[in-house]
């Protein structure tokens, strides 16, 4: 049985939860397999600490817009979204559930009908894209800059907080230079962080501009497209059809 409509929020948004949902769920093998590493599991657990904001933050939206609240914390596993968004390690497992609706909500919305919607909301899919690519290279950023960098003659980048100090100001292309990498390996991850977030930012810039500049549609205008759309489905109608019919409308003939 497909979820409820009632659920699914937004395609980018939830496909951009379900990703964070994942990323949470694979850190905390990552966490397991850096037990000897302190500073490359702090960045973990600085990363998590930020997914558990972005959590709390989507159980409050959901709460709020939930067609029903106690429908969506009781039967919709709305205690599961509040628990998993608790920085507590016992906790953590609970993130699945986030996965679990994410992949139901899209197959009951369907394949093609996603990647309609994605291409259609183009702006609000890019806006998603980035807030991803961005929480994805300041993790990895950190990580692998952490990495090479601790162990070479005269590094100063070696504790999770230089790390991601570093990736921060290099993503957001400020590059204070009070940290920065001694190595090969470490300059060619700061290349690719530059290069990763000058193409966030100014992808970030186009999309506050289109927001702010484009004119908005008139209400009657969305509503005359949206019954062209329904016209042009109907069984034997074709564009040719409609033309005519515009033509007889602005001619001002009603038939």
């Amino acid at each position: 049985m497909s979820a409820p409509r009632s659920e699914l929020k937004n395609i980018g948004y939830e496909i951009f939860i379900g990703a964070l949902s994942l990323l949470s769920i694979v850190n905390l093998v990552l966490v397991a397999v850096a037990r000897g590493d302190g500073d490359l599991q702090n960045v973990l657990l600085a990363m998590d600490a930020i997914f558990s904001v972005i959590f709390l933050i989507d159980f409050t939206y959901r709460l709020a817009t939930a067609p029903s609240r106690k429908d969506y914390f009781f039967r919709h596993f709305g205690w599961a979204d509040l628990l998993a968004s608790l920085p507590l390690a016992q906790l953590k497992f609970l993130r699945i559930f986030r996965l679990v609706r994410v992949f139901r909500l899209m197959r009951g919305v369907g394949g093609r009908s996603v990647l309609r919607t994605l291409v259609r909301d183009r702006a609000g899919s890019a806006l998603f894209t980035l807030l991803l690519t961005g929480i994805l290279v300041l993790q990895f950023g950190s990580l692998t800059i952490l990495r090479v960098e601790s162990g070479a003659p005269d590094a100063n980048i070696t504790t999770a907080s230089d790390s991601l100090w570093y990736t921060v100001v290099t993503i957001s292309t400020v590059g204070y230079g009070d940290q920065y990498p001694v190595t090969t390996a470490g300059r060619i991850v700061g290349a690719i962080i530059i290069v990763v977030g000058v193409g966030i930012f100014g992808t970030f810039t186009g999309y506050l501009a289109n927001l702010f500049l484009t004119p908005r549609k008139a209400p009657e205008r969305v509503d005359a497209l949206a019954q062209l759309r329904h016209v042009l489905d109907l069984p034997g109608v074709t564009v040719e059809d409609v033309d005519r019919v515009l033509a007889l409308h602005r001619d001002g003939r009603p038939d």
